[in-house]
């Protein structure tokens, strides 16, 4: 199962072109980062970049150095982290309640739509989320109840390590989210004597040997990075619209309960059991879960910047708890639960004839048909899948209809990720580059005016000139503002 996972995990990693902001500003960071050989100063498009810490970054950029710039290696970090994560969880799962629970999570967390969908798209959650998965399994394994004094240590450091490469992966959310679990736990638990197995001084101390010394660096290098940072990036972006995310508290709800498809209903069964099941006196784990999820929720719910990958690092936890579940339940009851995915899976078939309709001036109605196949086969898996774990669950085959239903989950959600490709004329600048090749003579200047292409430098391998525009480098460009163009009477000049 290992092996097979691995194959379907990776297999598409180098297939899709770079597509949209994210995957543009995520993969040619660190290609100027490789190329200048600066690994202090984050820089997009060559324009000074400090929105988040560099850990991504610095593994893509040895990536690139190693096996060269594609495709797969601009992705390599997200894929192998939320791969890691998989297997993280199996190890945690395992020690606290059983062998098949671990392997039950690893499989839900394996095969939900929102984790493995992030896990293939170019972004910075996926190594937040394995790392806050690292702090989450230092804490649960340090303060289980049969950890004897050198097993809470050592896992009280591996969470402190976790937090600080939380940290460095996307900014202090790395440390606020874990803190503020641990800290509400005691309240509900009324257990303040906790705090003498949380090793805060040497974990302390520990945190701030792995995650400070780049911030030290990058602020005396740049003087200007801490306001930005810690007040613009941190602050403002939670408490305020300023990056245009505003969306309902309700916003997450329906992006949870997509998001971990195959499972919905069986999380909610999950949770219901969980908040039923007996309190105990000792350190409480599955309290632990619930307070783990119930707070990331809540806390990204009440910002004013919403993005549906914010929630991801909830889902290491929810699979724990839907493992749990899965260890005990009937297993008619789960072909029950599972009864909605054929269902979907047909109603999938029905709508992609429907999505050319979809067609706009900026994606054509071909881009859609293009697509299409990609969708039939995913639904088409979906309904197959799911109808044969139904099948194996109302034999009584518990094991063997969560196996069924996770592979799946994860070669359906596979599918939709490859079927992107289909639109990348229109969310790629690959295809406009393989036209302009042959007249990128060296030495000529590239302009890129009102506008900017995040994929752009990636695919053409160098910078590009902003004429008129700055947008999310408008900070940069206020501290080196020779590095663009400002008007366009300046590049008629020019």
């Amino acid at each position: 199962m290992l092996l097979v996972a691995i194959v379907i995990w990776c297999g598409n990693l180098e297939y899709r072109k770079l597509a949209l902001s994210d995957e543009g500003r995520y993969s040619e960071i660190p290609r100027y980062m490789a190329q200048s050989g600066d690994w202090v100063t984050p820089r997009l498009n060559g324009i000074k970049y400090f929105e988040k810490p560099p850990l991504q970054y610095w593994a893509t950029a040895a990536a690139y150095n190693v096996f060269g710039e594609h495709h797969w290696t601009a992705r390599l970090w997200p894929a192998l982290t939320g791969f890691l994560g998989v297997l993280l969880i199996f190890h945690v799962g395992a020690r606290l309640y059983g062998v098949s629970a671990g392997l039950y999570a690893a499989l839900v967390l394996g095969s939900s739509l929102l984790y493995t969908g992030m896990a293939h798209i170019l972004t910075l959650d996926m190594g937040l989320t394995f790392f806050l998965g690292l702090a989450l399994t230092g804490m649960l394994l340090a303060l289980d109840p049969r950890a004897d004094a050198r097993t809470n240590r050592v896992w009280m450091h591996v969470a402190a390590a976790g937090c600080a490469l939380a940290v460095l992966s996307k900014g202090l959310i790395g440390i606020v989210l874990p803190g503020a679990v641990i800290v509400l736990y005691m309240l509900v638990k009324r257990d303040f004597a906790l705090v003498r197995r949380l090793h805060l001084v040497t974990g302390g101390l520990l945190f701030l040997a792995i995650s400070a010394p780049w911030f030290i660096a990058v602020s005396i290098a740049n003087p200007e990075f801490p306001q930005f940072f810690f007040v613009h990036e941190h602050f403002a972006r939670y408490t305020t619209t300023i990056h245009h995310r505003y969306q309902p508290w309700y916003y997450f709800v329906p992006i949870l309960l997509l998001g971990i498809l195959p499972w919905v209903v069986t999380l909610c069964d999950a949770l219901i059991g969980a908040f039923k099941r007996p309190r105990t006196t000792g350190f409480d784990a599955t309290l632990f879960l619930l307070l783990w999820s119930g707070f990331i929720f809540v806390f990204f719910s009440l910002s004013d910047s919403k993005l549906p990958s914010y929630i991801l690092p909830m889902f290491p936890a929810l699979a724990l708890l839907i493992a749990v579940r899965l260890t005990t339940i009937d297993a008619r009851a789960l072909a029950w639960q599972l009864a909605p995915l054929p269902v979907i899976a047909l109603a999938g078939l029905l709508a992609v004839p429907y999505t050319v309709r979809l067609a706009s001036a900026a994606i054509p109605a071909g881009l859609y048909q293009s697509q299409m196949p990609w969708l039939y086969a995913a639904a088409v898996v979906l309904l197959a899948g799911g109808t044969a774990a139904i099948v194996c669950g109302w034999r009584g085959q518990v094991r063997r209809a969560v196996v069924v239903c996770a592979f799946t989950g994860l070669a359906t959600t596979q599918l939709l990720v490859i079927s992107e490709d289909g639109l990348s004329p229109a969310h790629s600048t690959y295809h406009l580059v393989q036209k302009l090749k042959p007249d990128l003579k060296p030495g000529v200047p590239f302009y890129s005016v009102g506008g900017y292409e995040q994929t752009l430098p990636f695919y053409l391998k160098r910078t590009v000139t902003l004429v008129a525009y700055q947008d999310e480098m408008a900070f940069g460009l206020k501290h080196e503002p020779q590095l663009a163009v400002p008007d366009l009477a300046e590049f008629e000049r020019r």
